[in-house]
């Protein structure tokens, strides 16, 4: 039995875990380790692997579920909606791309035909780097992110046209109208069966496997519907990735759609990884040491000449500096299906072998960047914006009209875009609680504020934007920003601005609360450990346990857990004098006498706060009337407000009494 390819999957697990073992330790992405994990072990070092077929194929795969995964999480309404970005931004970035690149290709003595499939292949970026990086940091459906997505998706389609047309250029006779003819009947086909998908089929068929609640049924039918749509898409002409994002448009209108992306994420990130190796693989370091000044300059090159045409493209579109800018370093380097259009160049004797590595060298440097410039880019923008810019390259070219706030005093802030933060503000408004949002999305922030949402478009990083929802005045900020740098930076500015205020962050990961507190946030919320304690309570309830013990059980493990990076945070950021910062893990909350409370009709002294729950009644508000030191013969009411102080776990055990007669 032939175990060769167990072997090469040992060698590259075994290499790309030192390898990005030691790059996390240095915060370098491991989209970079895998690179390198290919260029060590491929055939032009140290010759690590030698089933080099297979491994291409796992790559594809990847490709394929990464797309899949891309598909389902953008949905087929949101593509209609930047149906002018796919088709009017994607063929302005080839178009002027190619040209110019196939202007500058000519001065390197290339062949008008070798220089204009050289503008082909510079024109393409990558779809695997920049929306792996862009999904992990949460900005896929930003207002830049729609754009590169949108035009990311345009280059993709438009590979097949150009494999068609690479034989053209090397003199050999095809009949291609009539190929491009069928192509496009094809491409109406599947684009209609992805829509009658999407409405009718998918929703039907993942709820029959749903209601089987077999775990494993479920996972191999989203597997099956991903590659049987990438396969069909490849049968009538289209590329694997390509068909596979369209299966993901299929199956991202049901209500299953995020159950299914979870259970991919770990074959989508395995498989991902064999495509980044296989790129590194093809990398001939001798001809990069043996021209490096050529690679070098190349490389510079693209990289200029891809983020100044995107960045063009993205400013037609009406996007701001710092959305052009963004635009511009996501879309600046080559792409992966630029491997497979060279391909077929050097098949038919378009490119040589000298312009083939040249063109291996640069794509994997760009693309071995991206992270780094990405991250790069927003300090970058904002470095630029302190320039003297002209407003109209500010503002971008459709600029939305600036919404009056008047002032307001101890209102919220609600800084985010997503839709919590969303859900966040409907609720305020709901309450009738004065807030004002902040969105830096042109898009969200049209359409909210059209149904009469107080919203201010902008970033909230920019002085001037939390002034003019001023942030001097304001009780309560609430940052819900997917990217934790972002979120890091707005903190850090609203402290500059408003010492007082509260604080209230949402994070992704527990890892990030040390950080988060100790440039200023109050409170911060982990998604991973909200969403455990939110299992753990269903789990208490099912075993019965009394709802007061489960509240006091939750207060107790948040108490324990946040305590401590609290306690970090305030050794290096001494908090403002006050009762509630001297003594530790203490809260004032607000608790309604509902109608059913067993405390109407009974005196603070029968009920004995203290004594019982060890709490303190600070304060009762009865209508518009308030008492800063209610009497011990005071009577509960029914609608009575009552602020409490304590531990949450206290509070937790007092709860009870205001709300129902008792949990047993």
């Amino acid at each position: 039995m032939d175990i060769s390819i167990l072997k090469d999957i040992l060698i590259i697990f075994a290499l790309s875990t030192v390898v990005n073992f030691i790059f996390t330790k240095i915060r370098v992405p491991t989209i970079i380790g895998y690179l390198l994990t290919g260029v060590l072990a491929g055939p032009h070092l140290f010759s690590l692997i030698s089933s080099i077929h297979e491994i291409e194929l796992m790559a594809e795969i990847g490709i394929v579920l990464l797309m899949f995964t891309i598909g389902m999480e953008f949905s087929l309404k949101h593509l209609l909606r930047i149906r002018r970005i796919v088709f009017v931004g994607g063929f302005l970035q080839l178009l002027v791309t190619s040209g110019v690149t196939m202007l500058v290709a000519m001065a390197y003595q290339l062949s008008w035909a070798a220089s204009l499939f050289v503008g082909f292949l510079v024109a393409l970026s990558s779809t695997a780097v920049v929306l792996k990086v862009l999904q992990e940091r949460s900005e896929l459906s930003s207002n830049y992110g729609r754009t590169v997505l949108g035009i990311l998706i345009f280059q993709d389609i438009i590979l097949v046209p150009l494999l068609l047309f690479t034989p053209l250029l090397s003199g050999a006779r095809t009949d291609v109208g009539s190929d491009v003819m069928l192509l496009l009947l094809k491409a109406v086909l599947i684009i209609a069966l992805v829509y009658l998908g999407n409405k009718w089929l998918m929703p039907k068929l993942l709820h029959a496997v749903a209601m089987t609640r077999n775990q494993e049924l479920f996972l191999m039918s989203i597997l099956l519907i991903c590659l049987s749509v990438a396969l069909f898409s490849s049968w009538l002409g289209l590329s694997l990735a390509f068909g596979a994002f369209l299966g993901g448009l299929m199956v991202s209108e049901s209500e299953y759609s995020h159950q299914a992306f979870g259970n991919l994420i770990p074959f989508k990130d395995m498989f991902t990884s064999f495509f980044f190796v296989s790129i590194g693989m093809l990398l001939d370091l001798h001809f990069v040491m043996n021209h490096y000044v050529v690679v070098i300059l190349t490389v510079l090159l693209v990289l200029i000449l891809k983020f100044s045409v995107a960045g063009f493209t993205a400013f037609l579109l009406g996007h701001t500096f710092r959305g052009v800018i963004m635009v511009g370093v996501a879309l600046s380097q080559v792409g992966e299906f630029s491997f497979i259009l060279a391909k077929e160049g050097v098949d038919y004797g378009i490119l040589s072998t000298y312009y083939y590595q040249l063109f291996l060298a640069v794509a994997v440097v760009t693309m071995s960047l991206s992270p780094f410039t990405l991250q790069m880019a927003h300090p970058v923008g904002e470095w630029l914006l302190k320039w003297p810019i002209p407003r109209f390259l500010v503002d971008g070219l459709f600029p939305l009209p600036q919404m009056e706030i008047p002032h307001l005093k101890n209102h919220m802030i609600v800084i985010g875009k997503d839709s919590r933060a969303l859900s966040l503000s409907r609720m305020a408004s709901h309450m009738k609680l004065p807030y004002v949002a902040i969105v830096f999305d042109p898009a969200v922030a049209r359409q909210r504020q059209l149904i009469g949402e107080t919203v201010i478009y902008g970033d909230a990083v920019n002085e001037p934007i939390l002034k003019k929802a001023h942030i001097d005045t304001a009780d309560l900020i609430v940052i819900s920003i997917g990217d934790v740098i972002t979120a890091m930076a707005v903190i850090d500015k609203v402290r500059q601005l408003n010492s007082h205020a509260k604080i209230l962050v949402r994070t992704r990961y527990v890892d990030d609360l040390e950080e988060l507190y100790h440039l200023g946030a109050d409170q911060v919320i982990p998604e991973e450990f909200e969403t455990a304690i939110e299992l753990f309570q269903r789990v208490l309830k099912h075993y019965l346990i009394p709802d007061n013990e489960i509240r006091s059980t939750v207060a107790q493990i948040r108490d324990d857990h946040y305590g401590i990076f609290r306690e970090k945070a305030e050794v290096f950021v001494p908090k403002q004098h006050d009762i509630l910062n001297e003594i530790p893990n203490l809260e004032i909350i607000a608790l309604k006498v509902e109608p059913i409370s067993p405390l109407i009709g009974q005196s603070l002294a029968e009920v004995q706060f203290r004594r019982t729950f060890g709490v303190t009644l600070l304060a009762l508000k009865r209508g518009e009337e308030l008492h800063e030191h209610p009497p011990a013969n005071i009577t509960f009411r029914e609608g009575d407000i009552a602020y409490v102080l304590g531990k949450p776990d206290q509070i937790a055990r007092a709860i009870e009494l205001f709300a129902h007669a008792g949990a047993e």
